[in-house]
C-alpha cells in the first residue's frame, strides 16, 4: 500500500490525512525525522509559513526534508507549503526548503479578511473546473524552465505547478470534497504522470 506522510507540525494536517483516506492510501502525520523512513510521498501542508519553517528547524527536519526532495521523494505542497518549497519567497526572513525552482510571493491577496474562491482551470484534471480555496495565500512570481505551470487565475499570477515530482499549489485542496488534485499527486507518487 501507498504511504504518504503529512506534515504535521501546525495547519491543515488532519483534513489532509482525511482527503487520503478516502482515496485508500496508508496517510499518517509526521512530526519527527525518524517518522520520514519508508514514504512514498509527503505532503506539506497550508498553515502560516513562518511558524511551520520555525518548527522545521526546532525539531530538526530542514536537513531530512530538504534530502528527501533533492532525493526525489514525491512532495506536494499546498499554501504554506508552496512557500516551503519554494527557492525564493518575498518577506521571508527564514530559509525555505530551497527545493522547487519557483519564486512566490506570500500573502499575495492579503489579509485573512482577503481569503476567497475561485473555479479553475487545470488542464491536467480535465473537466469541471476546479474549485479552489485561497486562504491568506501565495502566488508564483517566477517559474524556472523545467517548471510546468498547472493553473493560473483568470487574468491573473499562476497559483499551480509541477517540477518533476514536486507539486505546489497556492490553494488549499483539502478544504473540498473534490479528490481529484490529490489522485492527481497519487499518479506523481506512483509514476504514472
Amino acid at each position: 500500500m501507498v504511504r504518504i506522510g503529512v506534515l504535521a507540525l501546525q495547519g491543515a494536517f488532519a483534513e489532509h490525512i482525511a482527503l487520503l483516506d478516502r482515496l485508500e492510501v496508508q496517510a499518517f502525520p509526521i512530526r519527527l525525522a525518524h517518522d520520514l523512513s519508508t514514504l512514498d510521498g509527503l505532503v506539506i501542508p497550508g498553515g502560516e509559513s513562518t511558524t511551520m519553517l520555525h518548527l522545521i528547524k526546532e525539531y530538526d527536519l530542514a536537513a531530512p526534508l530538504k534530502g528527501l526532495a533533492l532525493d526525489g521523494l514525491p512532495i506536494m505542497g499546498t499554501c504554506a507549503g508552496m512557500v516551503m518549497l519554494a527557492k525564493h519567497a518575498s518577506g521571508m526572513d527564514q530559509q525555505t526548503l530551497g527545493a522547487m525552482d519557483i519564486a512566490v510571493k506570500r500573502n499575495a491577496f492579503g489579509r485573512q479578511v482577503d481569503s476567497f474562491e475561485a473555479d479553475l482551470d487545470i488542464p491536467a484534471l480535465g473537466e469541471p473546473p476546479f474549485h479552489a480555496v485561497f486562504i491568506r495565500a501565495p502566488f508564483i512570481e517566477r517559474a524556472g524552465d523545467g517548471v510546468e505551470v498547472l493553473a493560473r487565475l483568470p487574468d491573473g499570477p499562476d497559483v499551480a505547478a509541477r517540477q518533476g515530482k514536486l507539486v505546489a499549489l497556492a490553494f488549499h485542496p483539502e478544504l473540498t470534497d473534490d479528490l481529484r488534485l490529490h489522485s492527481f499527486f497519487l499518479q506523481v507518487v506512483r509514476g504514472e504522470r
